[in-house]
């Protein structure tokens, strides 16, 4: 049996929790971060917008010289609180004013993943959604979340695997696609591209 190199793999996000779900499924990517401007691109919806995000994140890396022949995987998440693209919030203020709105309720969680590949010039995009239903925190628990810093950094300022998560109730989806990747639907988009992931995985150890 001949074994086949396996493909360099590059993840234009600087989100340490989309690294990380990459690395527990067996996969060592490069981060190389896009540097777009996320505010100078609009969508009609927050899937779309979210798609629109990832593909330009994924472009503009693929484009640099020093990826050519890589995979790269660009994304990007918002939430969509009725209808309305919720990223991450632009101070403590907004978080608050945010969590206050999100509690008892629910949104849907939408991220957009591309995946371009260099050596053939292709790239295949699709958004995954998970519904996220929002427990209701007091208006201290809101205050002594937002004081933690951890919202500011996330879209919808919120996590499922960091402070707030004894603030959410529960989600109907991919919890992954919630922390910042879906993995089904990576392998779903590679696949488009000929790509088995299992052939991305890195070597077992022992």
């Amino acid at each position: 049996m001949t074994a086949h190199p396996r493909r360099r793999l590059v993840l234009a996000s600087q989100s340490p929790a989309r690294l990380g779900l990459l690395r527990q499924a067996g996969l060592d990517p490069e981060v190389i971060v896009s540097g777009v401007d996320e505010d100078a691109i609009s969508a009609p919806t927050p899937a779309d917008l979210a798609l629109a995000l990832a593909e330009a994140k994924a472009s503009v890396v693929a484009a640099r010289p020093e990826v050519r022949g890589a995979l790269v995987i660009g994304c990007d998440s918002v939430l969509d609180l009725d209808g309305e693209a919720l990223g991450k919030p632009a101070d403590a203020e907004e978080a608050t004013a945010r969590w206050k709105a999100m509690r008892g309720r629910a949104g849907t969680l939408q991220t957009g993943h591309c995946v371009h590949d260099t050596t053939s010039g292709r790239y295949v995009s699709a958004t995954a959604s998970t519904v996220v239903r929002f427990g209701e925190p007091t208006d201290a628990e809101v205050a002594a979340y937002v004081a933690t810093g951890e919202p500011l950094y996330v879209a919808g300022a919120f996590t499922l695997d960091g402070r707030s998560a004894p603030f959410i109730e529960g989600i109907d989806g991919d919890h992954g696609n919630v922390i910042g990747i879906s993995l089904p639907l990576v392998r779903r988009l590679l696949a488009q591209l000929g790509v088995g992931i299992t052939e991305l995985w890195t070597p077992s150890e022992g």
